[in-house]
């Protein structure tokens, strides 16, 4: 079993900054790729961001490119989001999830474990 604790998240003003940072911990896998969901209030889970265990592989949603840059730290067991030019409607509840098969799926219902998510809000 896999642990997954998210960090960073809080209020800032439009156009702020934002760092997301996942830690894993417990049982590990061979190069699974790691993703950033959100989720805001009434909507279905949002896929944001995902990278492989090398980095070889990116990936992002349109509303998020160009604005958040995913890394990770393998050493560390640690996956981070940066966030920037943050707008409204990112507000949202993030969480970290692992894909131990690491299909390149967006699709939330692959990823096989999850945190418990670190709200992000955006004032206008």
């Amino acid at each position: 079993q896999v642990q997954l604790v998210e960090s960073g998240g809080g209020l800032v003003q439009a156009g702020g900054s934002l760092r997301l940072s996942c830690a894993a911990s417990g049982r590990t896998f061979t190069n699974p790729t790691m993703a950033w969901f959100r989720q805001a209030p009434g909507k279905e889970r949002e896929f944001v961001a995902a990278m492989n265990w090398s980095g070889t592989y990116t990936a992002y949603s349109n509303s998020v490119k160009g604005r958040f840059t995913i890394s990770r730290d393998n050493a560390e067991n640690t996956v981070s989001l940066q966030m920037n030019n943050l707008k409204p409607e990112d507000t949202a509840v993030y969480y970290c999830a692992c894909d131990k098969l690491s299909t390149g799926s967006q699709y939330y219902g692959q990823f096989d474990y999850w945190g418990q998510g670190t709200q992000v809000t955006v004032s206008s």
